[in-house]
């Protein structure tokens, strides 16, 4: 019986799919994730809210990320009137890119209803080749970290200059590698994102979730005003200001 029911849902289940041009050759493995997930397939990356695993396809190395399932009054909401988180994630990430900030290439996403209810969402992207994160500055060492601080202060400017703001700009969605051609950086997790002018109070404030010495907010702040012509000492003071309204300190750092 318990069998019947859940072929039953798939049967009534309806799957939107939205697919990048360039992973066309993906379409059967995107509509069967869910069945996937169930199965327990793939490399688990994160498993809280939602859910991160790694698979692979086709010879391409991806990251697969399940939201969980809203309340009823939600999956009301998603399925008629609201973006799901996926598709949010999918095309900011193309928005990211459009303007020349890394991300993990976007592949595409699944949305689940089962009837006028929305059910779950599924966001798919290559896999990052970053080894790091941000939060990795504090507890390792890199003779390379100044040069990570100030490409994230260039990224962040690049960003509020096209009025887009993370709204969860944290040391964990904040990834970095160093290559021939400099530090690259990646940002993750892109469903929440503000849009709209983005003046230097908005975009200091936008930084008070990652942690940072004086010496790295000196960094952050010379980066970021020189990116978009403000005062380095005022970006400075206003960085340290609203981090300092933060709870919560790493090793006595703001």
């Amino acid at each position: 019986m318990a069998a019947f029911k859940r072929l039953l849902g798939h049967v009534l289940a309806h799957r939107t799919l939205v697919l990048h041009e360039d992973f066309q050759d993906l379409r059967d493995f995107m509509l069967s994730i869910p069945e996937r997930f169930e199965a327990g397939e793939g490399i688990v990356v994160y498993k809280g809210r939602n859910e991160l695993r790694r698979m692979s396809c086709g010879g391409h190395d991806l990251v697969v990320k399940s939201f969980h399932r809203p309340n009823v009054i939600n999956r009301f909401v998603y399925g008629v009137f609201r973006p799901s988180k996926a598709k949010r994630s999918y095309e900011h990430a193309c928005m990211y890119l459009a303007i020349g900030v890394g991300t993990p290439f976007p592949v595409g996403y699944l949305n689940v209803r089962r009837g006028m209810l929305f059910d779950r969402s599924y966001y798919v992207s290559l896999a990052s080749t970053c080894p790091y994160v941000y939060n990795d500055l504090f507890y390792r060492h890199f003779d390379y970290a100044d040069e990570v601080v100030r490409a994230v202060g260039r990224v962040t400017a690049a960003l509020h200059e096209h009025g887009y703001a993370h709204k969860d700009y944290g040391r964990g969605n904040i990834l970095f590698q160093k290559t021939e051609d400099g530090v690259k950086i990646e940002i993750v997790d892109l469903n929440r994102m503000y849009i709209g002018p983005i003046d230097m109070k908005k975009g200091c404030k936008n930084l008070e979730r990652l942690p940072a010495t004086p010496h790295m907010h000196r960094l952050l702040a010379e980066e970021y005003a020189a990116a978009r012509g403000f005062d380095a000492e005022e970006c400075f003071k206003l960085m340290e200001h609203y981090r300092s309204t933060q709870p919560g300190k790493i090793n006595g750092l703001y």
